[in-house]
């Protein structure tokens, strides 16, 4: 019988030298791919990320006009400024989209023909006039003068005066000629776009906000989480410590599991069959989309929510029993304190994921052009995923900017709830 050789001759055999050549090859190419994986997926982050950076920020600035508006002639001849009635109704009576119009008239005495001064006059928006009235009626004070007032510019010129001719290409010599003696004068600035901030939606894209979106977001996570956060408990405590261990049971485990997997958008036929065609509850309206949305989160707390339950020690359970303790005081005593930390971040993700969601709200009719603030969960309204999907199919070039700035307020609450789950979490962990 031969010998078998050493353990050092072995390893130091030409054979196994080759092996073990081969696999540390093996092993750095596995290591190239996952570091080439990890940077070609955060390139790609980053690319979208920047790309949406780079064209969302021109959303949050906006360029108005210095207009030098007559409010001592046409209606307001004659007033006396002394009378707070007299000016109260002379406000009322006056067209304040025509004073705007002439004041900037005014600054062009050469433009006469009605084509150049269509031209001239669409360099405000179709706002100025209002934007004129809210100031006057703030102070009543100016009528009786000739004052000078900044009035919201229209979308083209507020590309043009912030990225260049080669943003307007439609801009004719003249326009380019006014645009830029307005500019030379001083007459033309870029300031905060509070109206994005703080208004509804808009045709034009110079006046176009996201509030009436949030709030109609912040209306629907609201009827969603009041629902799915104790139904989704209940039935999570239900099916892991009280429910008996049998077919039906097990029935409705692979149900609710499979409801995870459902595309979102069945669920928004089920909630347009179920809240509008049967309930008849008002279309377009945040109950409607909070109750649709409910019907999509509910698997997803279940599902944490056992986890989360099962993560706790069965020591801890007949530790309680143990000294008296009886079993619904263990689970609300023992168990769900323990388990909550896992329950709120899965609820918390569960509710960013439908904040995010869109195909559900547009089966429900929530794709609706809606102005108004919403003031409760019956009125019409949109939310911000469907708002940036109506301004990406816009015609107007401003409303890419429009649609890249209202992504970036999504991104925001998105990753703002995701840090919310997780100061959560830990915070729970450390009391516990």
């Amino acid at each position: 019988m031969s010998e078998l050789p050493e353990s050092g001759d072995r390893w130091a055999s030409p054979a196994m030298q080759k092996r073990l050549k081969r696999r540390q090859q093996q092993e750095r190419l596995f290591r190239r791919c996952g570091v080439a994986a990890v940077a070609v997926a955060l390139g790609s982050l980053f690319l979208l990320l920047g790309n949406i950076v780079w064209n969302g920020t021109g959303a949050f600035w906006t360029t108005e006009i210095r207009v030098e508006v007559d409010l001592e002639g046409g209606r307001f001849a004659g007033v006396d400024v002394a009378d707070e009635a007299a000016v109260a109704e002379a406000i009322d009576r006056a067209s304040f989209r025509r004073l705007a119009r002439d004041g900037l008239y005014a600054r062009f005495p050469d433009v006469r023909g009605r084509k150049d001064k269509r031209s001239l006059a669409g360099f405000l928006s179709r706002g100025a006039g209002t934007a004129l009235e809210e100031r006057v009626r703030a102070e009543p004070s100016l009528v009786g003068r000739r004052v000078a007032v900044w009035l919201p510019a229209d979308d083209e010129l507020d590309l043009f005066h912030r990225y260049g001719a080669d943003a307007m290409p439609r801009f004719g010599e003249s326009q380019v000629a006014w645009a830029d003696a307005l500019e030379r004068a001083g007459s033309l600035r870029s300031v905060f776009n509070r109206r994005f901030l703080s208004s509804g939606d808009s045709r034009e894209p110079e006046l176009a906000g996201i509030w009436g979106a949030l709030v109609g977001s912040f209306l629907m996570l609201s009827v969603t989480l009041a629902l799915v956060l104790p139904l989704g408990i209940a039935a999570a405590v239900y099916l892991e410590e009280f429910a008996p261990r049998n077919g039906w049971t097990e029935l409705i485990e692979v149900n609710i599991n499979n409801l995870a997997a459902v595309p979102s958008i069945v669920f928004g036929l089920l909630g347009l069959a179920l809240f509008l065609n049967v309930a008849q509850f008002p279309r377009s309206a945040p109950l409607v989309g909070g109750l649709t949305l409910a019907l999509m989160t509910f698997s997803t707390i279940i599902i944490t929510g056992r986890v989360s339950i099962q993560a706790v020690p069965q020591s801890t359970r007949d530790a309680a029993l143990g000294v008296g303790a009886s079993p619904l005081q263990v689970v609300l005593h023992h168990v769900l304190p323990q388990a909550m930390p896992g329950i709120l971040t899965g609820t918390i993700i569960g509710m960013a994921r439908a904040l995010g969601e869109t195909a559900p709200l547009l089966m429900i009719g929530m794709v609706a052009f809606v102005v108004d603030i919403p003031g409760s969960v019956t009125d019409a309204s949109t939310a911000l995923p469907v708002q940036i999907f109506l301004w990406s199919d816009s015609p107007e070039r401003a409303f890419v900017e429009k649609t890249s700035g209202a992504i970036l307020i999504l991104l925001l609450f998105l990753v703002s709830m995701n840090a919310t789950a997780i100061w959560l979490r830990r915070r729970f962990e450390s009391n516990g």
